[in-house]
């Protein structure tokens, strides 16, 4: 037998694991593209959930496309996104995003929800694992202010949850600790907090509705609910998400949950001592269809708030 023939099914044998062993085994895993985003794989082989923190800096334009860490939910077969990134109405809103627009240090204002002069910028991986039950991800990421400082290192995780009844079943907890002094998180609803933020076909058909854990609720005086889930179209599909506030988080939340492009998220001021760590959680529940019945909602808000 020739080494060359030898050559070539060693080389065989070495390309085989690429395809994916765990599919096999019906996990999750977690494939990172360097420099650009890292994909958590469903046990069908699709990506899910893609974690997007590439930067860019050669242009004024990339800049702003890439001064954002956020995470795209896919579309079904991993080819599209039911969540928006760059470019479109609203550009700064980019799929399960964080961030508040006035941040207060040392007499200065920091925008870190527009990103036109600040920056998020993704450091290193913590931890990128996949199972049989999910897959997580977390990074540290450094919040840059006007002046070129980290007024805020964040861990951040994004973990999907193995889950029967959903399309996905996302869990969103971020650590922010104050790095330069004390710190104020303010703004409003429409620039703050944890948002949600479909895809832009859903600005263009104006199809948002959305459904509150209780009827006559008024999201613009009403504080602290629990949950809120919108339902939209995207390409003749209807999609509901439902965005969970965890009892944990500090108290005060206004939610932003009545544009009918779909983004929606509660927005809470926070202050954060000098060295001090803030810790949020919540939880988006992808499935497809209308709103499902509210008290099947409250079911998995209560599971999620145990």
């Amino acid at each position: 037998m020739s080494r060359y023939f030898l050559s070539a099914v060693f080389g065989f044998l070495c390309f085989v694991p690429s395809f994916s062993f765990a599919d096999e085994g019906g996990a999750y895993r977690v494939v990172v593209e360097e420099g650009k985003y890292a994909d958590v794989i469903d046990p069908n082989g699709d990506p899910i959930l893609r974690y997007m923190y590439e930067r860019d800096s050669s242009s004024p334009e990339r800049s702003f496309d890439t001064a954002k860490v956020f995470a795209h939910v896919m579309a079904p077969g991993g080819k599209e996104t039911l969540t928006k990134g760059a470019g479109g109405k609203f550009p700064h809103h980019r799929g399960i995003f964080i961030g508040w627009n006035r941040i207060e240090h040392d007499g200065k204002r920091h925008d870190l929800w527009h990103v036109r002069n600040t920056l998020q910028q993704h450091q290193e991986f913590l931890s990128t694992e996949g199972s049989e039950d999910g897959a997580i991800i977390t990074s540290v990421i450094s919040w840059v202010g006007v002046d070129g400082q980290t007024l805020i290192e964040e861990k951040r995780t994004y973990q999907i949850l193995e889950s029967s009844d959903s399309y996905a079943l996302i869990d969103f907890t971020t650590a922010l600790t104050a790095k330069q002094g004390d710190l104020k998180l303010g703004g409003d609803p429409e620039h703050a907090g944890v948002q949600f933020r479909p895809s832009q076909k859903v600005a263009e058909n104006q199809s948002a509705t959305y459904t509150f854990h209780e009827m006559g609720i008024d999201p613009k005086k009403d504080r602290d609910l629990p949950w809120v889930a919108a339902s939209f179209d995207i390409d003749d599909q209807m999609w509901t998400v439902q965005h969970m506030n965890h009892p944990s988080n500090p108290r005060g939340a206004v939610w932003s949950a009545y544009r009918d492009y779909g983004r929606f998220g509660p927005f809470t001021v926070l202050k954060i001592a000098k060295g001090e760590t803030v810790t949020l959680r919540y939880r988006f529940r992808v499935t497809k269809g209308d709103a499902p019945q509210r008290e099947k909602m409250m079911d998995h808000y209560r599971q999620f708030s145990r």
